[in-house]
């Protein structure tokens, strides 16, 4: 008992020494401050009648929880400089950081769809614009439908390339981990699981789907089998010694697609033609791509133009482009095209004859630099045909101005 009311009294001794131990007077303000290191401002109501002049309250307290009190001229404000012992992070550094982690999970999805390689893009693009310029040359549709045609099948290339490279790399992920070349793939490093690769596949597979049903019935047939040529490509580098062949047949198929997306049918002198001449097209330039990875392929039981031609590449290669600017030339003369279509023949036939002469084929590098070029051949074509049936399109617009008949172009599926 005794020793429970001698504790009682210390206890109550200490708080009121502890409260009285140290006061400041300022006029009307006053400062306590209590020996465990806490400060108390009485007369609070005065603050706003009297002007703080560089009056600092330090804590005294020595454990990891020091705060630092700055009352400033006028406005009080109160500044942390630590909590336990860590800073506090700036709002530009956690944005930075949100942004980063974003990108982390986006950037795997990009590189496996090779949308930050869009040269596949523009190779599987420039067929279907040179296909709608042709089929816009009768001038029985507007210059804005046409356009709007070709900004479908822009986004409709980025998409199915997208959805190729996928599939592409689903097959191929055992083979990928033993190629340098291709051994940092999104599924390789895993940094894109299978089942996430699939889910992405469907996503990108619809997304056309969808681009696709913007077209009249007759494309959308069309388009299916494009599609169906896509998710069976992969299987070719097993079964044949020509898979560049297959790819161009699957690759191409926008040379008749875009066409029929204009008026509604092919018309085969045309068409034809220019789906044989970007198919040969696309064996040049995909033979010189795999002589890149040749000597893995040949380890690995991979089949391409590139172990089959062998020595006798260039050869091959000057006979793809001849059938190429034989179909462009048949194509053209069935499209009533003028001399700048001819003169863009002969500067594709220039740029691929020198590609072909100056190539090294054991380089890599040199390889993929030639590759890469012949996206300029795209755009040469396509400008070609511009110029070289552009009076044809002016006259055939001004005779057909007020009897268009947008039904073809309407969509299959969407139209009202």
């Amino acid at each position: 008992m005794f020793n429970s009311s001698l504790r009682s009294y210390k206890i109550i001794n200490i708080k009121t020494f502890l409260l009285k131990a140290n006061q400041y007077s300022n006029g009307s303000i006053n400062i306590t401050s209590c020996l465990c290191g806490h400060s108390y401002l009485k007369n609070k109501r005065s603050l706003d009648r009297v002007q703080l002049k560089n009056i600092r309250v330090h804590s005294t307290q020595s454990d990891q929880h020091r705060q630092k009190v700055v009352i400033e001229t006028s406005t009080p404000k109160i500044v942390i400089h630590k909590i336990k012992d860590k800073v506090l992070p700036d709002e530009k550094d956690v944005e930075a950081s949100l942004r980063l982690a974003w990108k982390d999970k986006i950037n795997p999805y990009i590189k496996l769809a090779r949308w930050d390689k869009p040269i596949g893009v523009y190779l599987l693009y420039w067929p279907c614009s040179w296909s709608i310029a042709l089929g816009s040359l009768s001038g029985t549709v507007p210059l804005s439908t046409s356009l709007e045609t070709a900004g479908l099948f822009l986004i409709g290339a980025g998409l199915m390339r997208g959805a190729g490279c996928t599939i592409n790399d689903l097959w191929d992920k055992d083979v990928d981990a033993q190629v340098e070349r291709t051994k940092d793939r999104p599924l390789v490093s895993g940094a894109v699981s299978n089942k996430q690769a699939v889910g992405f596949l469907a996503a990108q597979l619809s997304l056309a789907l969808g681009v696709l049903l913007q077209l009249n019935c007759y494309s959308v047939a069309l388009g299916a089998t494009s599609m169906i040529l896509v998710i069976t490509y992969p299987l070719a580098k097993r079964f044949t010694n020509y898979p560049q062949i297959f790819l161009g047949a699957t690759f191409n198929w926008g040379a008749l697609l875009g066409y029929s997306a204009i008026t509604g049918y092919i018309q085969p002198e045309v068409c034809i033609p220019l789906y044989v001449s970007a198919l040969s097209w696309t064996v040049l330039y995909d033979t010189i791509y795999a002589h890149q990875d040749k000597y893995d392929d040949a380890r690995l039981g991979i089949k391409s133009t590139a172990l089959t031609f062998g020595e006798h590449t260039k050869p091959a290669l000057t006979g793809a482009l001849a059938v190429s600017l034989s179909g462009l030339a048949l194509a053209g003369q069935a499209a009533n095209m003028s001399l700048p279509y001819y003169l863009a023949l002969a500067m594709y036939a220039a740029h691929a004859g020198r590609q072909i002469y100056t190539l090294n084929p054991d380089s890599a590098d040199d390889c993929a630099k030639k590759f890469k070029s012949n996206s300029m051949v795209g755009l040469i074509i396509l400008l070609g045909i511009l110029g070289g049936g552009y009076h044809q399109y002016i006259d055939n617009r001004e005779r057909n101005r007020g009897k268009e008949d947008l039904s073809v172009t309407k969509s299959c599926f969407f139209s009202s």
